[in-house]
């Protein structure tokens, strides 16, 4: 059942995080039309991108407080078996950011929220892009760490 859960965790990790790098790249493009596959891949309504992001990240923190007290008991210490204390630290940074990033959710939906202000595009792109660094530490962070001791194992 864990394992169910942690593969659908990764699912939603990936949905969310093309849906997080498709809306950076377009918030940070300059307005041109795009001629090269990293143009083209920008070039999306960035705004769409929100509630899915809001409601992706959500579901995607919620499995992962599920699957967490498993990750706990047996990667954490296998972690700490084989000495390796900077991995169970990387992944404590990733658990803040992330929660950094859920109390972070309402300002980003309000100010991606259309019409778009022109005052908030700056607003808009750092905070996409806070959120868009957040997604891919725990994207990456979270594959390493259960890399090392597979999951179930």
């Amino acid at each position: 059942m864990i394992t169910t859960l942690l593969i659908i965790h990764a699912l939603l990790a990936v949905a969310l995080l093309g849906g997080i790098t498709h809306q950076t790249l377009a918030a940070w493009r300059k307005p041109a039309v795009p001629h090269s596959f990293v143009g083209r891949f920008a070039n999306v309504p960035s705004a769409h991108y929100t509630d899915a992001i809001v409601v992706l990240y959500i579901l995607t923190a919620i499995l992962g407080g599920i699957v967490y007290a498993p990750y706990r008991l047996e990667i954490r210490t296998a972690l700490e078996d084989l000495n390796l204390p900077m991995a169970n630290g990387i992944f404590e940074i990733k658990e803040h950011f992330m929660a950094i990033g859920l109390f972070m959710l309402p300002a980003y939906w309000m100010y991606w929220r259309a019409p778009l202000a022109a005052q908030y595009t700056a607003a808009r792109k750092y905070m996409t892009a806070i959120l868009a660094f957040f997604v891919w530490y725990a994207f990456l962070v979270g594959h390493i760490l259960n890399n090392i001791k597979g999951f179930g194992q």
